[in-house]
């Protein structure tokens, strides 16, 4: 064999070798990431849309060729209606794949994030059973009932602090001492003044009926005297 041949064998198992070591690399990797799906999602729904602008002008221009050469040309005319109608289809077709991209892409992006939330949530399910490792239930009750005991003693003491201070009497009794003062008071008033007065045990002078009519005249006199003074002010 020539060293020519050997040396394409060479190269040519070299390159078997690195291709098949670069497959079963890749192929350990596993699939894309979401990321890496969605960006490339992202650049399709780009090329995409410039192609839509691309029909839309195009359709506009065939359009445009139609009304020039109008009935005067009506074989220019119709052929660029027909390519009207053909960009329209593309424009159709490119549509309905940007709605099946632009689906495929939100349902990833929904996946990705709920990932990332399971994730996460995972982390704080982590952290808080580290958290309570230390912890004890029967330690944490029995710490709860200490505080419940430490809260009763400081109100008991509040409570002792804030009362009055020194002796106590009943305020009934308090009461009934001071009228018992008045009433002796007033007694006491009473004889100072000599007593009662005696209830005359003469019978008044009577009233004769002129005097009466006198008398209840002058009253009345008196009450029309105030009533126009009354009425004056």
């Amino acid at each position: 064999m020539s060293k020519i041949s050997k040396l394409f064998k060479g190269s040519s198992s070299s390159s078997s070798s690195s291709s098949s070591s670069s497959k079963s690399k890749h192929r350990s990797k596993g699939g894309p990431s979401p990321q890496e799906a969605i960006h490339k999602l992202r650049e399709t729904e780009e090329m995409l849309t410039k192609k839509q602008e691309y029909l839309e002008n195009r359709i506009q221009q065939e359009v445009a060729t139609a009304k020039k050469h109008g009935t005067k040309n009506k074989r220019a005319a119709l052929q660029a209606l027909k390519r009207k109608k053909r960009l329209e289809q593309q424009l159709t077709q490119i549509d309905g794949t940007l709605s099946t991209i632009e689906f495929q892409r939100e349902a990833l992006e929904n996946s990705h994030t709920n990932t990332e939330v399971l994730k996460n949530m995972g982390f704080a399910a982590k952290a808080m059973k580290k958290v309570h490792e230390n912890m004890d239930v029967d330690k944490i009750d029995d710490l709860m009932q200490d505080i419940t005991e430490q809260q009763d003693v400081a109100r008991e003491i509040s409570e002792a602090i804030s009362g009055p201070f020194g002796e106590q009497f009943d305020e009934d009794e308090l009461l009934a001492e001071l009228e018992e003062l008045e009433q002796q008071e007033l007694e006491d008033n009473v004889k100072s003044m000599g007593g009662l007065p005696s209830v005359p045990s003469s019978k008044l002078p009577s009233v004769r009926p002129s005097q009466r009519a006198t008398t209840r005249r002058k009253v009345e006199e008196d009450d029309d005297m105030h009533m126009l003074a009354s009425w004056a002010t």
